[in-house]
């Protein structure tokens, strides 16, 4: 492996991205509105809220059916709790947030991966790239380091941020840190470095074989459905998450993540580039 050519490849993408605006910006905001503003804002309207008040009770009456359907543990969890609000908090920031976070290293990935190549070809760069005196499992090697490490390192910093607004703004009635726990720590070491990997290798796959960043990030867009539906899952009371859950969304993801990868890897042809600018 030429590791100083390879690195010297990862460094560039990485400037390149704080360079470039259209990049840039939502790796800025997105993190901020998912992992800031909403969870700040819900956090302070259900410190505010009064457990006695009509919205509530008739939150928790309508919700009957879901709270009388959870796993024994979960609601032997939320028994533990004084009153609904503490419930509501709860279930929030631990069964919504967990699927919201989960877009975040994957977008990130998805976004840097987009520009990996039809970024290149925009910018007329693709050229000099494809003459690096590098082989085609280095290039493509190369070209996945650096949107899985800033996807990883965006994610952990983003559940850093979280937990600090999460305690900051929950902490006065729910008397605990409610987002440091068993199912927490293996969804940020276990899956997030997965859900990055499956981002980067369907969007390499992708923006190898179009033109603009544009066309690359919508069509690599769609690896995002899987995690709504998880999403939709817990909404609809057919998953919930806890570490065995956690541990097997995980595993799906890396297994997926390593087919995509080594699929790109056999069929990656730096020639096949050349022929398309």
């Amino acid at each position: 492996m030429n590791w100083r050519a390879m690195r010297a490849i990862v460094r560039k993408d990485l400037k390149v991205v704080l360079q470039t605006k259209a990049v840039l910006f939502p790796l800025i905001v997105v993190p901020l509105i998912l992992l800031v503003v909403l969870p700040g804002v819900g956090g302070l309207l259900l410190a505010n809220a009064d457990p006695a008040s009509s919205a509530i009770t008739d939150f928790r009456d309508e919700m009957g059916l879901f709270f009388d359907n959870l796993p024994p543990a979960l609601s032997a969890r939320l028994n533990s709790f004084d009153n609904e609000v503490q419930m509501v908090t709860y279930l929030l920031f631990n069964m919504i947030f967990p699927s919201l976070y989960l877009i975040l290293p994957l977008m990130v990935a998805n976004i840097i991966a987009a520009d990996s190549f039809a970024g290149e070809k925009e910018r007329k760069t693709l050229e000099a790239l494809v003459y690096s005196p590098t082989t085609d499992r280095e290039l493509y090697v190369a070209k996945l380091i650096g949107p899985w490490l800033a996807g990883i390192a965006i994610g952990w910093l983003g559940y850093l941020a979280f937990t600090i607004v999460i305690s900051l703004t929950t902490i006065s009635f729910m008397h605990e840190v409610i987002v440091v726990d068993v199912t927490w720590l293996l969804l940020i070491l276990w899956v997030t470095p997965a859900a990055s990997g499956l981002g980067l290798g369907a969007m390499v796959l992708v923006s190898s074989r179009v033109s603009t960043f544009q066309e690359a990030y919508q069509l690599g867009g769609m690896v995002v459905l899987p995690i709504l539906l998880l999403l939709f899952g817990q909404l609809g009371g057919i998953v919930y998450f806890s570490p065995i859950v956690v541990f097997i969304v995980g595993l799906i993801l890396w297994l997926v993540t390593l087919g995509l990868m080594y699929f790109g890897a056999k069929t990656f042809r730096r020639g096949e580039l050349m022929a398309r600018l």
